[in-house]
């Protein structure tokens, strides 16, 4: 006879346990590996340069136009990449900025699922999707 462990169906600590056990480990540590870093944000006259904005893309796997086009109409301004920081016109706090990249990554980073940091924009058809590569769950963005 093996040495499985039997489930009774009404256990939950018991089902929540067996569960919890088959899950991947990249599931299962996803909160603990995933930093985005500050945003380091500088003011110079009228211009609000955003020092480590590549580094910010590459942390949440995100192509860096894509970000900088949802934090610009966050903001309602005008501004560009230069080499691995973003500029853009008009002064706005490191507040301010840091809230529009939680906005980001709540919309198109993190799963509304499992909450797990790793998904990918998929387009399917004419629409864009979030694919959890966790969980698999496919949810509908917005607007991209």
């Amino acid at each position: 006879m093996s040495e499985e462990k039997k489930v009774d169906f009404y256990d939950f600590e018991g089902l929540l346990d067996k569960a919890y056990e088959e899950l991947p480990e990249n599931v299962k540590q996803h909160s603990s590996r995933f930093e985005v870093p500050a945003a380091t944000v500088t003011i110079s006259g009228n211009r609000t340069i955003i020092e480590n904005f590549m580094d910010i893309a590459e942390a949440m796997n995100r192509d860096p136009g894509h970000l900088l086009k949802f934090v610009l109409r966050e903001v309602a301004t005008a501004g560009t990449l230069e080499g691995r920081r973003a500029v853009l016109q008009g002064r706005f706090t490191p507040y301010l900025i840091g809230n529009k990249l939680k906005k980001y990554l709540k919309e198109f980073v993190i799963c509304p699922v499992c909450g797990s940091p790793d998904t990918k924009i998929v387009k399917k058809g004419r629409f864009h999707i979030l694919k959890c590569e966790a969980c698999g769950a496919e949810t509908p963005i917005a607007h991209l």
